[in-house]
């Protein structure tokens, strides 16, 4: 979607497009609400666009309808290859469930409960916080702890008696911000270092890793 704005943009300019790059999605993009990132990644180009309001056409040239163009390629994506879960995130999901601990997604996206069903997890969460229940309840997207705090008062539990496991630089940072007693960082595109940074506990490749090591899991 970025590189379809980009190369349009720098043609109509006449120079070479910077493309959008897996960087950008780690330090821009990943675990924010779909506008906040078109809106981060683009202010990082010093682009400015109108916000649009949420109706807008997909690609229309405002925050809105680019992350509607966004939204689509995802959907897209979803339903030409379904979703494929991690093996190791759904091992260590069966060994939370035996061990009676209350569960929770808390998710930027608004497709949340579509990938789920399409990974076959439905119904294994006793909360789901996404994109949805934020724009409804008010709630702030990551970095900011408020979607997490939300979902741990609908399970029940304090924030210091819980754990955040997240893959996104924004999301570690929400699990810090917010006080709870243990964020594991997912380094699933080499930035251990920076999850670590903004405030995990303990960086893991797989979930997996965490059932062969007592101290953590």
């Amino acid at each position: 979607m970025f590189d379809e704005y980009l190369r349009v943009q720098a043609e109509i300019k006449t120079q070479v497009p910077q493309l959008f790059e897996m960087p950008d999605y780690l330090q821009y993009v990943d675990g924010k609400p779909r506008a906040e990132g078109v809106r981060s990644f683009l202010s990082s180009r010093d682009i400015e666009l109108p916000e649009g309001e949420p109706e807008d056409s997909p690609g229309s040239l405002t925050i809105q309808g680019l992350g509607n163009r966004k939204n689509d390629l995802v959907l897209e994506i979803m339903q030409d290859r379904g979703v494929q879960p991690f093996e190791g995130s759904v091992t260590y999901l069966e060994a939370v469930e035996e061990a009676g601990l209350k569960r929770a997604v808390v998710s930027a996206s608004t497709n949340t409960p579509s990938v789920l069903t399409a990974a076959g997890l439905a119904g294994r969460f006793e909360a789901i916080v996404d994109g949805n229940v934020a724009l409804a309840e008010g709630l702030a997207g990551k970095p900011l702890p408020d979607t997490f705090l939300y979902a741990a008062r609908a399970l029940g539990v304090e924030p210091e008696a819980a754990a955040v496991f997240e893959d996104a630089l924004a999301g570690v940072i929400a699990g810090r911000e917010g006080g709870f007693g243990f964020v594991v960082g997912v380094d699933r595109a080499g930035q251990a270092d920076a999850l670590l940074s903004a405030g995990a506990d303990v960086v893991v490749q797989d979930l997996a890793e965490l059932l062969a090591d007592p101290e953590n899991s």
